[in-house]
């Protein structure tokens, strides 16, 4: 993964991250969330991340915002490419941006809101449901917000 680089997200990525987004639809996230997506990266709740590889440019997006008041972070907002996905670069991603929270030492858990179809994937980083929103995200989308405990 020696390929891949983050950078900060400014507003001269709006368009390409709307374009990661899109690649996403509908498999991913719900058409009728975009606009939800455009209103999150004109004001920005916390550091948002661009993940690039050397070869094939900007492949993802995702970043994280803290609630001091319960020592708590979300992670907000996090996609790959759809043709770049399955390939570790998710992984990469997610892996950055809880390193980036472990250096605050005031945070104890981390959230997160996702589709059913990722659940199993969470798992794996120990992220646990901590409810399920029926039609969440959409008419059809489901929500399920997942938590993990910091050690």
């Amino acid at each position: 993964m020696s390929q891949l680089f983050f950078s900060d997200y400014h507003s001269i990525d709006y368009d390409a991250c709307l374009s990661l987004f899109d690649s996403n639809c509908p498999d991913a996230f719900h058409p009728a969330e975009r606009l939800d997506f455009e209103a999150f990266l004109l004001d920005l709740p916390g550091p948002y991340l661009l993940l690039h590889h050397q070869k094939h440019g900007l492949i993802g997006c995702g970043g994280y915002a803290y609630h001091k008041k319960n020592h708590s972070a979300d992670l907000c907002w996090g996609m790959i490419h759809s043709t770049y996905q399955r390939q570790g670069f998710g992984t990469a991603l997610l892996q950055e941006r809880l390193a980036r929270i472990r250096l605050n030492p005031e945070i104890e858990s981390v959230s997160l809101c996702t589709a059913p179809d990722t659940v199993a994937y969470y798992h794996r980083f120990n992220f646990q449901i901590q409810q399920t929103i029926k039609d969440g995200f959409a008419p059809g989308a489901d929500r399920i917000d997942m938590a993990m405990a910091l050690a």
